[in-house]
């Protein structure tokens, strides 16, 4: 009997993939036996992750790699048609690449550090979204995954643009999920607590921040990439086929503590 979470035969591609969640995400995938594409900025970055794929499962193309930055549009339509090229086509689309240039109070942001976060958080998914949409409407078949955050549930006086444009995904997958639901495409967010990687260093890194942090959450620890990944998959299987326009909080439980 197959499994609820097999994914074999699907291309996933997902960017941000050359570390923290996004590589965990990758890692889950293939290990569910998705074909994935690993992006970031960096090319030798994504050529490593990909590698280590390819030389788990003894496999040349389990894994490839394709650099793109998010903020341009011309790159993100290379990187889905160098995808379809290569790979055939997109089943699971992981958008997971975010920036956050400033921390410090809303009132003070500059302008550009503002647009910066919701031009690469939130437009970069939104086109991502539309290049890769008519494909699972023609097929009747597709997922939508959008690594958000908590911060999109709170209000923040340090993290309150990123926070924005954490909660603007939020809504662009509930629209998405109403858009399309009716040709099977599936769209829904990860909103993830205080994850141990390097995006998140230097909050976990802060002994009061993470003071701060355990002792408010009920599991009394920060979370790891891998914890994330096992739910990008539950989203991304037929485990989570009835399942859409959600927000699927993964924090430890401090959001209801």
């Amino acid at each position: 009997m197959t499994s609820l979470f097999d994914l074999t035969g699907k291309v996933a591609l997902i960017t941000g993939s050359s570390r923290g969640i996004g590589k965990a995400i990758a890692v889950a995938m293939a290990e569910q036996g998705a074909r994935v594409v690993i992006s970031s900025r960096k090319a030798e970055a994504c050529q490593q992750v990909a590698q280590q794929i390819n030389q788990t499962h003894q496999a040349p193309d389990r894994a490839i790699a394709l650099p793109c930055n998010i903020a341009d549009k011309r790159q993100l339509q290379q990187l889905v048609d160098e995808t379809r090229r290569q790979l055939g086509q997109i089943d699971i689309l992981v958008c997971n690449a975010a920036v956050n240039p400033y921390f410090g109070p809303s009132a003070t942001i500059p302008d550009d550090a503002f647009d910066k976060v919701l031009h690469s958080n939130v437009k970069s998914n939104h086109w991502l979204c539309q290049m890769v949409a008519p494909e699972m409407v023609e097929r009747r078949d597709g997922v939508i995954i959008v690594v958000s955050s908590v911060g999109g549930l709170h209000g923040s006086a340090v993290l309150g643009t990123y926070a924005l444009s954490k909660a603007a995904d939020m809504q662009l997958v509930r629209n998405l999920a109403v858009e399309y639901g009716a040709h099977n495409l599936r769209a829904n967010t990860i909103a993830p607590g205080l994850i141990r990687t390097d995006f998140s260093r230097a909050l976990w890194e802060n002994p009061e921040v993470l003071k701060r942090s355990t002792e408010q959450t009920p599991l009394r620890r920060i979370g790891e990439p891998e914890e994330i990944a096992g739910a990008a998959v539950f989203l991304a299987s037929a485990a989570g086929r009835f399942m859409t326009g959600q927000t699927l909080v993964i924090d430890g439980g401090g959001s209801i503590a």
